[in-house]
């Protein structure tokens, strides 16, 4: 199945797209287990779709008991979006600065965001300590509190890319961190794997932060090597009997995975697929549709009532004590009240000065029906 999502992706490539190589997801597919019932994986740069479709894949053939692995993407390039829309559950085409979607509700974020410096119309004056934009940070920022707790990321950036920044980032949010070389290095990737977990000020003061803290800067100034990513994870290849795998956790309650600006497209496919609210209709605007009148809580008085009457609550037959019969219908329209008033001007004339203000006026029509009656069929304005 790896093969088949790898030969899909390649069709890109000529186009100027380049997807994670197939040896490097098959070794990082192999760090993944998920052996709950249900959860939800999320690539927001999802290009066409292949390599969340083969974690998906992956995941789902972990263990025996029958799961059930949602993969959402987002894509901004129409083409692999589209294309991303025939592998993965949901997909959304659009930038991800204009997609809604809900925080802490994926147990595993794969993230291999564009690489290059981003563009920014402010000048960095206010922090002189802070790194360089990039537009891989950009993008760990907005989506690694996408992540529940507990949930697994798998980044693959630049190595270069993590200054002092990016490394204390990556520190405070997740926990047992591990980094590896990319056994593909044309574009100098690392790989990192990680565990989110809720941020406190107590944990910038155990060695785990420390340690990882100086480990992944010092891959990104290239003052250590890191491994080689494992082909086989076991007891074997890690020290002190860990195997060194990542167990995605079960889905927590969904949230918002929507675009604010959506375009014809995609509001077409959406509406073949759910066809909105147009089964809905008969029972909304039918002719069956029936609405009984609610009674008031009590005896309304006659303002009252001629607020009923003049907003349409109060219509159709009226049956008064003395007998008679009324057809009625209340409404209200708009109309110009004009005052006027004079002022003295230039040169001690007076100058006239109307004012225009609009109004509400309620007006209540009625159509006499009683049988018999001298004013039969007459129809009279109650304003």
């Amino acid at each position: 199945m790896a093969l088949i999502f790898q030969r899909l992706a390649r069709n890109f490539v000529k186009n100027g797209y380049y997807p994670t190589d197939g040896d490097t997801m098959g070794r990082v597919v192999q760090a993944l287990r998920f052996t709950g019932r249900h959860c939800r994986i999320l690539d927001p740069c999802c290009g066409e779709g292949t390599a969340l479709a083969e974690v998906k894949h992956h995941l789902n053939d972990s263990a025996s008991t029958s799961k059930q692995v949602a993969a959402y993407g987002v894509e901004y390039h129409e083409q692999r979006a589209w294309h991303s829309k025939q592998i993965l559950d949901h997909c959304i085409h659009g930038d991800l600065r204009d997609c809604m979607i809900g925080a802490r509700q994926f147990g595993l974020l794969f993230l291999n965001p564009p690489y290059g410096d981003a563009v920014s119309d402010k000048a960095q004056l206010s922090d002189p300590k802070a790194g360089k934009l990039r537009l891989e940070k950009e993008f760990y920022r907005r989506t690694n509190g996408l992540l529940q707790f507990g949930g697994v990321m798998v980044l693959i950036i630049p190595y270069y890319t993590l200054d002092k920044e990016f490394s204390s980032w990556i520190s405070r949010h997740f926990h047992d961190v591990k980094v590896f070389m990319a056994p593909e290095q044309q574009f100098k990737q690392c790989v990192i794997f990680g565990v989110r977990h809720k941020v406190t000020d107590q944990w910038t003061t155990t060695d785990e932060y420390q340690k990882t803290f100086l480990n992944l800067l010092s891959v990104g100034l290239g003052d250590i090597q890191a491994d080689e990513l494992p082909e086989c994870w076991d007891e074997q290849t890690f020290s002190g009997g860990d195997d060194g795998l990542y167990y995605v956790p079960n889905a927590d309650s969904a949230g918002k995975f929507e675009l604010v600006h959506l375009d014809g497209k995609q509001l077409s496919a959406t509406l073949g697929t759910h066809a909105g609210l147009w089964k809905q209709y008969g029972l909304m605007f039918g002719k069956n549709r029936t609405l009984e009148p609610k009674r008031p809580l009590c005896d309304v008085s006659n303002w009252h009532l001629a607020l009923m009457l003049a907003a349409g609550q109060v219509t159709g037959v009226v049956n008064s004590l003395d007998g008679r019969t009324f057809v009625v219908r209340g409404d209200t329209y708009k109309d110009k009240q004009v005052t006027t008033t004079e002022e003295p001007g230039a040169k001690g004339q007076l100058q006239t000065i109307r004012t225009h203000t609009d109004i509400f006026v309620p007006a209540i029509r009625g159509l006499d029906m009683t049988p018999g009656s001298a004013t039969f069929g007459d129809v009279f304005t109650i304003k």
